[in-house]
């Protein structure tokens, strides 16, 4: 915002135009140039410093801008389409009793012929404690040999997350190790019910957490002596190298992953789905690009052997964090297939994750279909 400040229009007795020039009769310096004031000058000064100072901050943003939506143009390679290993995040009315048996017939047509082989469907939250109680899924069971009858082939995991705490909330706390043990208990609880893996999302986690990497490796022997899959939520990596350091001198807990720990993440689990939308792009064109960088940076320290998925925004919000304009289905698959183009197109562990099923509408479906699955 450009912030102007008026001048000062006082006036001597003499209507000269300058406050505190005193009439001495003769041609005293008066430390400026002739007619003007030192105040005056000064006065000048600051308002084109109030002008200039605006636009050198919006310079970098508008660079920055110019960069993602030049990230945004060109052609995807021919191919880069499902490689059928896409995931759908489902709410928890599935596992608590809303659902119903003519749900899950709509369901299973909804995703014929699509790419998705994995269902996240919400099966907690965990206690802060790291606890699972089986009262909030009482109907997961009939939920995943529903699945199975219905749609063949498809893993139904369960989604389980809490909010970490911080110094001025309540939370889970990763630091714990009882927390942490317990975790792993609820995630041997949640596999004995059926479900075929454990999707977390954790959030928000801090960049570099090494109680969350010990957390993980727990967890990857547990659903390995099971043959079951573990995935992961993922933050968005640094746009910028360091990003979220520099955030983190304003806020306690910065949006972003160094791309270093985002690999270390990737490899302890068999599935990792960047949550890639709220992510305050004012445009498609430049939200569009933003996917695009997010895709070949996974891309490029994510190893073959983990599936890779980028979220596509089944919702519509107007924030300052997610403006419903800019952060498109249409825009999230071209910038995906444009990321994947130029890192690495013949990848086969590779797919989008949709989210969410109660928010989508007919017009994200299509543009999924459209643009994705062809």
């Amino acid at each position: 915002m450009l912030i102007v400040i008026p001048g000062n229009t006082d006036r001597t007795p003499g209507g000269d135009g300058m406050k505190g020039a005193e009439d001495t009769g003769g041609t005293e310096d008066t430390g400026g140039t002739e007619g003007t004031t030192p105040k005056s000058g000064r006065r000048r000064w600051v308002r084109r410093t109030a002008i200039a100072l605006p636009l050198l901050l919006l310079l970098p943003l508008l660079s920055v801008l110019t960069a993602l939506r030049i990230n945004y143009t060109g052609d995807p390679a021919d191919g880069t389409y499902t490689r059928h290993r896409d995931a759908l995040w489902l709410g928890h009315a599935w596992v608590d009793g809303r659902k119903k048996d003519a749900d899950v017939t709509a369901l299973a047509r909804r995703l014929r012929d699509t790419g998705v082989r994995d269902l996240y469907v919400h099966s907690g939250p965990l206690e802060h404690d790291g606890t699972l109680p089986e009262s909030v899924y009482p109907r997961a069971r009939w939920f995943i040999d529903a699945v199975h009858e219905k749609l063949p082939g498809i893993r139904v995991q369960a989604f389980l997350g809490d909010v970490l705490a911080d110094e001025d909330s309540d939370g889970m706390r990763l630091a714990d190790p009882d927390t942490r043990s317990a975790v792993v208990r609820s995630a041997r609880q949640i596999l004995d019910t059926g479900y075929e893996g454990v999707h977390l999302d954790l959030e928000p986690m801090p960049s570099g957490d090494r109680d969350y990497l010990t957390l993980l490796d727990a967890l990857r022997r547990e659903t390995r002596s099971r043959d079951a899959r573990l995935s992961v939520a993922a933050h968005q990596i640094d746009p910028l190298p360091a990003l979220h350091t520099v955030f983190g001198l304003f806020t306690e807990h910065p949006k972003w992953w160094s791309q270093e720990f985002f690999g270390q993440v990737a490899r302890r689990v068999d599935q990792i789905a960047v949550m890639s939308y709220d992510t305050a792009q004012p445009l498609e064109g430049t939200y569009g690009g933003y996917v695009a960088q997010q895709t070949s940076l996974a891309l490029e320290v994510t190893p073959p052997s983990t599936d890779l998925l980028m979220g596509l925004p089944f919702y519509y919000e107007s924030n300052f964090d997610h403006w419903g304009h800019a952060e498109t289905v249409p825009a999230a698959v071209r910038g995906v297939r444009l990321g994947l183009s130029r890192t690495d197109a013949d990848r086969a562990r590779f797919g989008v994750a949709l989210y969410i099923d109660f928010a989508a509408t007919e017009a994200d479906w299509r543009s999924y279909k459209e643009d994705w699955v062809r």
